[in-house]
């Protein structure tokens, strides 16, 4: 395949993010207008927002940006199967809405993929050139830095502490040498995706079943640095408390272990 007939679906998995929406949208049309991509399509796969998402999905061009309303039970790993069964072109990104994961970010991964049409690549936080909340990886007082960018926004401490420990715990006791294990910010062949990482999910562990199953299948997995950036608006929908960030992590464990028996 000549990377100019690469055809991309952007997968975004919403839950009252519209006003992040406003500007992310109009973010990625420009960068993938310049990334050579031959054509392209943002869907915004809602989950049942209660904010002015709808109306702000309409705001952009339909041919290109398409809302698609879930009625299912809400659930984060099948609105990205949705977004990924619904698609119409050969290859597929997701990525959050919550602006943390910027259009330049995805344009870097557009571009690696071109370069490696048969392999799968990862925006990770925990690779050279990776960041977590506005502070590189290898910066000094990095910890520091990441506090003072918290408060400037909704993201909490908690969640951002105890995501660097589950990433480094599921690295340990994983099969793969992939670095973040809960990145959520990928792109690859659309034929190379199947349902059986998300409808097994509780959350966020898709991304950990889905990084064995495509380990397991011999596929190229290449991690690129991205700098997560803070949430713009809006809370996180992860949770900010030691209890319940331990609660959601437990199938986290779970997917990583199975990993082993596999």
């Amino acid at each position: 395949m000549n990377n100019k007939n690469l055809t991309l679906s952007i997968i975004f998995p919403t839950l009252n993010e519209g006003e992040n929406l406003k500007s992310l949208i109009p973010e990625f049309i420009n960068v993938l207008e310049q990334s050579e991509v031959e054509t392209f399509e943002i869907l915004i796969i809602d989950d049942g927002s209660t904010d002015d998402t709808k109306k702000v999905v309409g705001l952009f061009d339909s041919n290109s940006v398409k809302l698609i309303q879930r009625n299912s039970k809400p659930s984060l790993p099948m609105s990205i199967w949705d977004g990924i069964d619904k698609s119409n072109f050969n290859y597929v990104m997701w990525l959050d809405a919550d602006g943390s994961m910027s259009a330049n970010d995805a344009g870097v991964l557009i571009k690696k993929q071109k370069e490696n049409l048969n392999a799968v690549i990862v925006g990770s936080r925990f690779v050279e050139g990776g960041g977590y909340k506005g502070t590189l990886l290898n910066q000094k007082n990095k910890l520091y830095n990441s506090l003072k960018n918290l408060r400037k926004s909704q993201d909490s401490f908690t969640a951002m502490y105890l995501s660097l420990i589950f990433n480094k715990f599921l690295s340990l006791i994983s099969t793969n040498s992939i670095k973040d294990m809960t990145s959520g910010f990928i792109i690859g062949k659309k034929e190379y995706f199947s349902i059986t990482p998300f409808k097994q999910a509780f959350y966020g562990d898709y991304f950990v079943y889905l990084i064995n199953e495509l380990k397991f299948k011999n596929l190229e997995i290449i991690e690129i640095g991205y700098q997560c950036g803070l949430r713009m608006h809006g809370m996180s929908k992860t949770g900010s408390s030691l209890l319940s960030l331990i609660r959601l992590g437990r199938p986290y464990i779970k997917a990583a272990l199975k990993s082993r028996r596999s």
